[in-house]
């Protein structure tokens, strides 16, 4: 599973960061990974987001979650604006394999989780 933490479903690079994972999902998929962007935006926002980058993966706002407080760990977070990005490869166990901090105005891309995830299944990266 990834597990990806953005500030603003409404920024530029946000926008840009989510619509890249939708692009590589099938990527991701060849992996035996899902995708789940977690944003500290409220439920009103996500829908919209969904049709302007044409997100065929789940996005969801924190409000949605059981504890929010404990998703909002994965960066520092004010009432509605994260103040940090983060990325999360876990394993079929259930552990975090892999991990990455950016900061708020630089999309991650998506080398770093493919990297993780042919790190869990180098069979799978082989031509």
């Amino acid at each position: 599973m990834i597990l990806a933490f953005y500030p603003a479903d409404w920024s530029l690079v946000c926008s840009d960061q989510m619509s890249l994972y939708n692009e590589v999902l099938p990527e991701f998929r060849r992996h035996g990974a899902e995708l789940i962007g977690i944003s500290v935006d409220g439920r009103g926002v996500m829908p919209p987001l969904r049709m302007h980058a044409s997100c065929t993966f789940r996005c969801s706002p924190t409000s949605s979650l059981k504890e929010p407080s404990r998703a909002r760990t994965a960066s520092i977070a004010r009432p509605t604006v994260s103040t940090e990005r983060a990325l999360f490869v876990i394993d079929a166990e259930g552990v975090i394999s892999w991990s990455y901090v950016s900061p708020v105005g630089v999309n991650p891309g998506a080398e770093g989780i493919l990297a993780a995830l042919e790190a869990l299944h180098p069979e799978e990266s082989k031509p």
